[in-house]
């Protein structure tokens, strides 16, 4: 059974509810019995072995000797399971809440965020929980029938639609597993040597981990590519349902859950003092952190680069580098092995913020110490809540020597196939194809640019990847090929600049420039407010002979307010991508509109005739 398919079956029980139930409120129901049933489908074939370890040992010290038994990292000690229940209709609820009681601590508290309990009691006083439970209880949902992969498939397609009906934002749940995939083919492809080595062990962090998503498919990749390492998942979610779905989901997967932690990772670090080898995060975008602002704030003033806000602090409106900064905080030393993590950030934080703000800081505090190792542009409209234009970072403290004082720019943006059907914002997806060649320009740190072949009717007939140093394609006859750049490599200072402050002077009525009378400006010219004015001077430029070219020919007058100047950063990543097509011949697009106001009189003398 694909996910679609399950997801439609689990859906429903949707029907059930209709009418007792508000349709924003299914997911309540629906998702903690999905969890349920899966947990009854893994625990079904060792139920016997653990209640036969229970009558043996008993009840102190048992534990250890159950989760052996169970071969899981939890268990049950009810006689009960989904199919004895529906067996028992008149004691349904009270057979439930027992046979939840009966689960492990983490699976306890997996229903308790889902608040299970007061569910159950909705369903029963409605006279519907028989019938969920039953409809339920003929969901195969085995691990045999339906893999980890699957079933976090299904998940997602769940909360993808609850999140629709109830109109909330289901990009603040989980991210496309393309995107993640990729992310994690950046995160890993340098390392290959390393982490096939046997019994390595790599610790995995997501400050918001949604459902799990990132974690899982980076444990996926590493058993895959490299089964000998041994990953540990780190993960701290915000939503009470989604951190109970990743919870469930690394508790299948025999991951340690008291590594996934519950709350608001800026106000509160569940994992403080903790350094990890990699992590993933698509945080909210352009969410703003008012209500954490007082928490941040202290720590920025109080601790400042002890703590994780140091670098400087983001505008209210977007916390996403707020993600960043945490992440930068939980990074390994670099004597100690470093770290390497992949972020998804709109396009506001590569730009936003003048010289001296927030976000020019935070960009400084990256670049000056060499952190950033590539920015890759996604298509737009890849994301379930947003059509924007989306970019995954790469930030790594132990950079090969050849990227050192560099940053890589791939653009990515034309890499999709449109979906056969839009799930809400998310119309377009990358394929493997498009995923690997993205993986690959970065892997091997190489400049490159597309070459589009047009053949003589003007039609697009193929695209080549051309790396630097490799001659285009030829252009077919009467056709052209256009070229444009795609992966670009930057030393690190051509993205900052020195903000500079031109003055120039007061003038009295006469015209003459009026003097200073006292103090330090004694003698010197009084500077005119109205007349002042900016510029932003490359790093890689001379600020004196800057001035002397561009300021002083149109205003011999003016000088520069030393004390005013700011240092900034900013990454204008499509402007490095642009290119320049001349527009057509005058005499053509004239022939054009007499051809079409020819077309127009004809058509007006038919209708007179």
């Amino acid at each position: 059974m694909n996910h679609q398919s399950m997801s439609a079956f689990i859906w429903s029980v949707a029907d059930l509810l209709r009418g007792d139930y508000r349709q924003s409120d299914y997911g309540k129901v629906i998702l903690p019995f999905t969890v349920l049933r899966r947990l009854d489908c893994v625990l079904d074939a060792t139920k016997p072995a653990v209640l036969e370890e229970l009558t043996k040992r008993g009840d102190v010290g048992v534990e250890p000797f159950l989760v052996r038994a169970a071969k899981q990292n939890f268990y049950n000690t009810s006689k009960l399971d989904m199919g004895r229940l529906v067996g028992d209709p008149d004691n349904i609820a009270a057979n439930l809440y027992a046979y939840i009681q009966a689960f492990s601590p983490a699976v306890r508290d997996i229903f308790e965020r889902f608040e299970f309990a007061a569910q159950v009691e909705k369903l029963a006083k409605a006279g519907l929980l028989y019938l969920v439970t039953e409809r339920f209880a003929r969901i195969d949902l085995h691990p045999e029938k339906v893999d980890n992969h699957q079933m976090g498939l299904a998940f997602e397609e769940l909360i993808r639609k609850f999140a629709e009906l109830s109109n909330e934002t289901a990009g603040e749940h989980f991210t496309p597993r393309e995107v993640i995939t990729l992310m994690v083919h950046l995160l890993f492809v340098e390392d290959d040597a390393i982490l096939s080595k046997p019994g390595v062990v790599r610790t995995i962090y997501d400050p918001t981990a949604g459902t799990g998503g990132m974690l899982s498919i980076a444990e996926e990749y590493l058993s895959e590519h490299s089964p000998g390492a041994r990953p540990s998942m780190f993960g701290q979610e915000l939503n009470p349902e989604s951190y109970a779905i990743c919870k469930a989901d690394m508790l299948i997967k025999g991951q340690d859950v008291t590594n996934i932690v519950f709350g608001n990772t800026l106000s509160d670090d569940g994992h403080q003092g903790r350094k990890f080898d990699y992590m993933l995060s698509n945080p909210p975008f352009g969410v703003e952190w008012k209500k954490v602002e007082k928490v941040v704030r202290a720590e920025h003033e109080q601790q400042g680069f002890a703590g994780r806000f140091g670098p400087g602090l983001p505008r209210v409106s977007d916390g996403s580098l707020l993600f960043l900064l945490h992440l930068l905080s939980k990074m390994r030393p670099a004597q100690d092995g470093g770290s390497r993590f992949g972020i998804v950030l709109n396009g506001s934080p590569l730009f936003t913020g003048g010289a001296g703000s927030g976000e020019s800081e935070i960009r400084r505090y990256l670049l000056e110490n060499d952190l950033v190792e590539a920015i890759v542009a996604l298509p737009t409209d890849m994301f379930y809540n947003t059509g924007i234009a989306t970019y995954v970072w790469i930030v790594s403290n132990r950079k090969p020597a050849a990227r050192r004082g560099q940053l890589q720019l791939i653009d990515a943006s034309g890499f999709w196939k449109k979906m056969r059907k839009s799930l809400g914002s998310k119309r377009k997806e990358m394929g493997e194809d498009d995923i690997a060649l993205v993986t690959q320009l970065f892997g091997d740190f190489v400049e490159a640019q597309i070459a589009t072949v047009i053949d003589a009717a003007g039609k697009e007939t193929g695209k080549v990847v051309v790396r630097a140093g490799e001659a285009a394609p030829a252009a077919p006859e009467g056709g052209k090929v256009k070229l444009a750049p795609l992966s670009r490599i930057f030393a690190n200072e051509t993205f900052g600049y020195r903000a500079i402050t031109v003055e120039r002077p007061l003038l009295d009525e006469a015209g003459a420039p009026v003097v200073g009378l006292k103090g330090k400006n004694k003698g010197k010219p009084v500077a005119d407010s109205a007349r002042r004015d900016t510029e932003n001077v490359p790093l890689t430029d001379d600020v004196d002979a800057y001035f002397a070219r561009e300021v002083l020919p149109h205003a011999p007058d003016a000088w520069i307010d030393e004390d005013k100047t700011k240092t900034g950063y900013e990454i204008p990543f499509n402007r490095h991508f642009y290119v320049f097509e001349p527009p057509r011949d005058l005499a053509e697009i004239d022939a054009d509109l007499r051809e079409v106001t020819d077309r127009i009189k004809a058509m007006i003398e038919r209708l007179a005739a």
